[in-house]
């Protein structure tokens, strides 16, 4: 199934459950009923720890919140929640159905608690959404001993108050008076000229950690008083101080409850994880022991091939020598780490190959793709893995290097590069928050690929619906698009059994630093047609620049062979760039989306330690209002390494994607095969950092 190794498993935020429970989340901080670090209704300068990932969910009558927030780095925090209004009707809806406004906040920090000096954080709520609960807010908070203390002011929901003259008005008129959200207006825009502006209020609290570890006391002061509240729901507040408590229950389950108002309860719960530090013992076979270099070579290469497929995780095309270098060919299937795999693989060449062999040389490939060589004197590898003080000598001697010339010398073995591979499992399809609710569609998955060659294959899915609740999808937007994502209802609900997938890949390596690939067939549940892709990827270059053409035509609905009328040009010019900061990733892409909408996406990720990417995008067109709620696409994602949760090493990943509304405008074609994806060995990446884990 080594063809299988980077599909996509899962899509949905579920698949988090898993490593719920291996939390090294720090016991005296918690969710706030908004979600992020604070007390409850009122945020604190406090930062998670790196990579830090929670979902929590809270009940203030009227109100249930629903939140999933982040730590992407040290110094910001961000997330997006759900707020349920139990006495209002959606505002879309015709029918009994409670309200339900989206929100995206960020909270920067400015400096960290020293001695002396509080920490201190500049935050926004509810950004890009309707600005219902819009606020931003300046805050402290300072530790002494079990007790941490926090004073902020805070403008918009968080200042209702009004108890203080707004700092910001002496600078500038336009900060007296605040903007906000009218009930005909698109959600998902941004209001900048209304932030820190108009009424300002002061808030914050105190949290006591007691003796007994897993609780922690709460005493609040608000900051909004409750009679300015979103569609004229003002709420009776006989007291702005609230009560609350914290209870640990696990390491990744936290229990919350409060009195907040002076009247009303408040209940919540917080499930979290550290993505930055996911990690699983392993089982895997051990390295193979060293011994003395046999008189002359083994004669059985087979046996030879399927050791470094078993014990170095190489899936072997071929092997040669070259002089007093032997070459070895393939892909890796098993282990994450390349160093990994080539310190195995040395140990059993070793043992197998006569003296007279003085170099390994690794050949990586993807697919066909020819990426980078890894060279390994053999003596050094030897006493590295005899004694650690040898080790920096093997390392410093290690050559790296992605300008590969055709293979020279005689072919010792050769593998069949035919075979077919197959794995079954499960697919959540989700939507939340438009006009219909949570939709979900739970469907058993059977991927499936033929290899013609090491860069030839037919790929193809079956999938089968087991639960869902399609039945109450409706198209309700008022847009003239070509309705090319919007008919995903019609598409999970007419069958059971479809055909998300069956296609024809070939790649090619064009040059240097040059790599192509061709398709054609049923490319995804909606569209089929033909397409290619060219990418310039330089060796352990931070940039990269690819170009996608595709012709498509839309499929239908019961998913089977037959098309509909509409086809169309798509395609777009990808840039990538590897900042160096923080370890993210930009890409920026430009071109043409499936309803014939020109624009730009931007996506921005970055991966920790643990080989978990977290990532988002933003989509801006020229469809203007027929592109949808908000005028622009967004979303969130999570890459992650199934090594990390899995007690064999593996290379494959799942993919969990959160986008708040499916809209025709910024659509693009999902492409299962991309080249940046593919190409990702020619990246060193954390390569010293995972030869001196392999050598230990």
């Amino acid at each position: 199934m080594n063809g299988l190794q980077r599909r996509r498993l899962l899509r949905s935020p579920l698949a988090l459950a898993v490593g719920l429970a291996a939390t090294t989340a720090q016991a005296d901080l918690g969710q706030g009923d908004f979600g992020g670090i604070g007390l409850m209704q009122t945020p604190t300068a406090r930062m998670a720890p790196l990579g830090d990932f929670a979902f929590s969910f809270s009940r203030t009558a009227p109100y249930r919140r629903y939140n999933l927030f982040f730590q992407p780095a040290e110094w910001l925090e961000a997330g997006f929640r759900y707020v349920e209004v139990e006495n209002r009707q959606y505002l879309a809806a015709t029918e009994d159905r409670n309200n339900l406004d989206k929100g995206i906040d960020v909270k920067l920090r400015l400096r960290e608690e020293n001695r002396r000096w509080p920490q201190l954080a500049v935050g926004v709520r509810d950004m890009g959404g309707t600005g219902l609960f819009g606020a931003e807010y300046l805050v402290a908070s300072k530790r002494w001993h079990d007790v941490d203390v926090s004073l902020g002011i805070g403008w918009g929901y968080l200042g209702n108050q009004d108890d203080v003259a707004n700092p910001l008005a002496r600078l500038d008129d336009r900060f007296d008076r605040r903007s906000g959200f009218s009930p005909g207006d698109d959600g998902g825009t941004l209001n900048l000229g209304s932030l820190f502006s108009g009424p300002a209020a002061v808030f914050g609290g105190i949290e006591y950690r007691t003796p007994w570890p897993p609780l922690v006391l709460q005493l609040e002061l608000e900051g909004n008083d409750y009679q300015r509240e979103p569609q004229r729901n003002d709420q009776r507040q006989d007291s702005r101080i609230n009560l609350g408590a914290r209870y640990r229950l696990t390491d990744g389950i936290e229990l919350r409850a409060g009195w907040q108002r002076g009247n009303t309860a408040m209940l919540g719960i917080s499930l979290s994880t550290n993505l930055a530090t996911l990690s699983q013992a392993k089982r895997d076979p051990p390295p193979a022991a060293l011994g003395p270099a046999p008189a002359e070579h083994t004669r059985d290469w087979q046996a030879l091939s399927r050791a470094l497929a078993d014990n170095a995780g190489i899936d072997v095309h071929r092997l040669r020598q070259d002089g007093n270098a032997v070459i070895v060919e393939g892909e890796p299937a098993r282990y994450p780490s390349l160093a990994q795999s080539e310190q195995r693989a040395g140990r059993i060449l070793h043992n197998q190959l006569a003296s007279e062999v003085e170099t390994f040389r690794f050949r990586w490939q993807e697919r066909g793709l020819a990426l980078r060589e890894s060279v390994h004197e053999r003596n050094a590898l030897v006493a590295a893995v005899a004694s650690a003080e040898d080790a920096v000598d093997h390392r410093h001697g290690i050559y790296a290097h992605g300008a590969l010339r055709p293979a020279q010398g005689r072919i010792l073995h050769e593998n069949d590069p035919r075979r077919f591979g197959y794995s079954l499992g499960p697919v959540l399809e989700q939507n939340f928050g438009g006009p219909d609710g949570y939709l979900y569609r739970l469907s058993a998955n059977l991927d499936s690929e033929y290899r013609l060659g090491a860069g030839n294959w037919f790929s193809a899915t079956l999938a089968y619906t087991l639960a869902d609740n399609l039945d109450n999808y409706r198209y309700l937007a008022d847009s003239q698009l070509p309705r090319v994502r919007t008919h995903i209802g019609d598409y999970l609900a007419e069958t059971d059994l479809g055909i998300s997938n069956l296609q024809y890949s070939h790649t090619a390596r064009l040059g240097s630093d040059w790599y192509a690939i061709g398709y054609g067939g049923l490319l995804e549940t909606m569209f089929a047609g033909v397409g290619g892709e060219v990418l310039y990827r330089p060796f352990n270059g931070d940039v990269a620049v690819g170009l996608d053409v595709n012709w498509v035509k839309q499929r239908d609905f019961d998913q089977r062979l037959a098309l509909r009328d509409y086809s169309t040009w798509t395609g777009h010019l990808t840039g990538y760039w590897r900042t160096g900061f923080e370890d993210v990733l930009a890409k920026v892409s430009v071109g043409r989306y499936l309803a014939g909408d020109l624009g730009v996406t931007v996506d921005l990720s970055r991966e920790f330690d643990s080989g978990v990417r977290l990532g988002g995008w933003t989509t801006i067109t020229d469809a203007g209002s027929d592109f949808g709620e908000g005028s622009f696409d967004k979303g969130l994602y999570l890459s992650l390494p199934l090594d990390a949760f899995f007690v064999h090493s593996t290379r494959q990943r799942a993919r969990l994607a959160w986008q708040p509304l499916t809209r025709d405008g910024g659509a693009r074609l999902a492409r299962r095969f991309e080249l940046h994806e593919l190409t990702g060995e020619r990246q060193m990446g954390r390569y010293w950092r995972d030869y001196d884990d392999a050598m230990r």
